[in-house]
């Protein structure tokens, strides 16, 4: 059985979201960025922490990723020219969208107040609004984002527009609109959401 560590309203709900997907049985130990429950796996103290047979795994994007690889699910097989496209739009969606809200988040409540920079969360949504453009252009012409295929950038990218709007963090594509809707609404995600209350 995996055990999960970290909360809901973090990107643990990735890896959440994943198993549920995965219909696998699973812990999740409710444990917030920093405590003991998490500094015990991960010296630095950030979540999700995903423990297999006592081996910790940290960062969500490789959570996914060997999850996906060791159920042969939401993900294409290593070494095609699918799995590097795959690999492509999760290192664009780290780099445009997760990295600019996690820098407004840093400079909203993380980092000293005295190093916080208020201003430059202008600058953020504005590389936010200009990557959403590009990647409509790179998305597929299914529901996904690599077209029909449900994959580890849908639950990279439905996570971070869930992030966008919780930010003030305008979703201006009518397209990634349509698309967030239709994933909040996959019966697994709504069972990961549902853990912020249990």
């Amino acid at each position: 059985m995996y055990t999960v560590i970290g909360t809901v309203g973090s990107r643990t709900l990735r890896v959440l979201w994943m198993l549920e997907e995965l219909g696998v049985e699973y812990q999740h130990v409710r444990a917030a960025p920093r405590s003991e429950d998490v500094v015990a796996f991960n010296p630095a103290g950030k979540v999700p922490v995903l423990v297999v047979d006592g081996t910790p795994i940290t960062d969500s994007t490789a959570i996914l990723t060997y999850l996906a690889d060791a159920h042969g699910k939401f993900t294409h097989e290593a070494g095609t020219l699918e799995r590097a496209r795959q690999d492509s739009l999760t290192q664009f969606l780290l780099d445009e969208f997760d990295a600019n809200l996690w820098t407004a988040a840093r400079h909203s409540f993380v980092l000293p107040e005295e190093l916080r920079l208020s201003g430059i969360k202008n600058s953020l949504r504005w590389e936010f609004e200009r990557s959403q453009r590009t990647l409509i252009h790179r998305m597929g012409d299914g529901e996904f984002v690599m077209g029909e295929e449900m994959t580890v950038p849908d639950i990279i990218l439905t996570h971070c527009l869930d992030w966008a709007l919780m930010a003030k963090f305008p979703i201006v594509e009518h397209r990634l609109s349509e698309y967030h809707d239709r994933m909040r609404a996959r019966p697994a995600y709504k069972r990961a959401v549902a853990k912020r209350d249990e």
